[in-house]
């Protein structure tokens, strides 16, 4: 009897230590996820102002006339 709550209390200790590096992962993961939202929202607005300058300078060129 002894032996089996000896076992017992390992398995309840490997759990929670499981359990820990668990939570301690998700921390780190939640962390990557907000700095890749945030790298992706950037590129979201350089690409905006880029599209955005390139309308202007694409409305600047003459347009050429063509002769049939």
């Amino acid at each position: 009897m002894d032996a089996d709550i000896k076992i017992l209390e390992d398995k309840i200790t490997q759990l929670v230590s499981l359990c820990g590096s668990l939570h301690e992962a998700n921390v780190q993961l939640q962390g990557d996820l907000l700095k890749a939202q945030k790298g992706s929202d950037t590129l979201k607005s350089n690409m905006e102002q880029a599209s955005i300058k390139l309308e202007g300078l694409l409305d600047k060129i003459p347009q050429s006339e063509e002769t049939a």
